[in-house]
């Protein structure tokens, strides 16, 4: 007969073992340069740690012994493409929420979309895309979604917007296309915007089925460079709280290619905390109240 009870002090005492893996020094340069050879995000000396837990999450969970087992798995192993979506989805930070940058929209709605609006009048054309990159749950693509169909197309009736949400991570781009969010998310939602477009549907507060059918949302590695040449002719790119976690040769690789994903005098946001300050000249600088863009041209 089993004993059970055995059994259960034994696997717990061998989780333990596994949670109290340490990241070796060699191990953890190992690490660091395969994951900014993949996606560009570089793990200070001081970040060991945070790599180290999120890291032995996924080992604990497939059940292997090692960080160095995990990296061989994931360079190896069957599956070895899924597994490294949740290695992205590990060490990804996805810190959002409804309208967190009210600045940049109200640059949106009053000079950006206007200015452009003429222009393309001018060439004869009616669209205006937009891109939220490393959009993470969705809610600042959301959010521009919600001021576009409130302030902007009762203005510009005849023109068409398109509003595209990318991530590295498939996890958090799922939970952007269902729509669906916690009161964490949406507390700083106006309250008329939170009546207009949300309903309580016993789990969180859904968004209306006319947002969501304004954006879509696929997939994307910015560090990727033949995958960004497909995002092209976008008029206004927003890609906040990205580059403070790549070096400088890693975000002058992602701003290129940003810059060259714009239309000419298309713009850019980027975080509060951010700047192209020593990474890129090829932007004319804009001001904003309380904001700042950069413009192509």
């Amino acid at each position: 007969m089993t004993n059970f009870s055995n059994l259960a002090v034994a696997q717990n005492s061998f989780l333990t073992q596994r949670q109290n893996l340490a990241l070796s020094p060699q191990s953890f340069e190992v690490w660091r340069q395969y994951i900014y050879d993949s996606c560009g995000i570089y793990f200070q000396d001081n970040k060991k740690y945070l790599l180290e837990g999120r890291l032995q999450k996924r080992i604990n969970y497939i059940g292997l012994d090692s960080f160095e087992q995990y990296l061989d798995f994931i360079k190896y192993g069957a599956g070895s493409n899924t597994e490294k979506k949740y290695l992205f989805e590990a060490i990804s930070i996805n810190e959002t929420f409804f309208f967190r940058n009210q600045p940049q929209l109200d640059a949106l709605v009053s000079t950006v979309i206007p200015e452009l609006a003429a222009e393309k009048r001018k060439a004869g054309k009616n669209k205006i895309r937009i891109w939220s990159a490393a959009s993470s749950s969705g809610e600042e693509a959301y959010s521009i979604a919600m001021i576009i169909l409130d302030l902007i197309k009762p203005r510009y009736p005849t023109f068409e917007f398109e509003i595209v949400g990318t991530d590295i991570s498939s996890a958090v781009v799922e939970t952007a296309k269902k729509a669906v969010y916690k009161e964490y998310s949406i507390r700083s939602t106006p309250a008329y915007y939170l009546k207009k477009f949300f309903k309580p549907n016993g789990i969180g507060f859904e968004l209306a089925p006319h947002v969501k059918d304004l954006v879509s949302f696929r997939l994307l590695n910015l560090y990727d460079a033949p995958a960004m040449k497909i995002m092209m002719n976008y008029d206004i790119i927003f890609c906040a709280n990205v580059l403070i976690y790549f070096d400088v040769n890693s975000k002058t690789k992602v701003v290129n290619s940003l810059y060259n994903s714009l239309t000419k005098s298309g713009y850019l946001f980027i975080g509060y905390s951010e700047t192209l300050h020593g990474i890129s000249k090829a932007f004319k600088l804009v001001s904003f109240p309380k904001t700042i863009g950069y413009k192509k041209e």
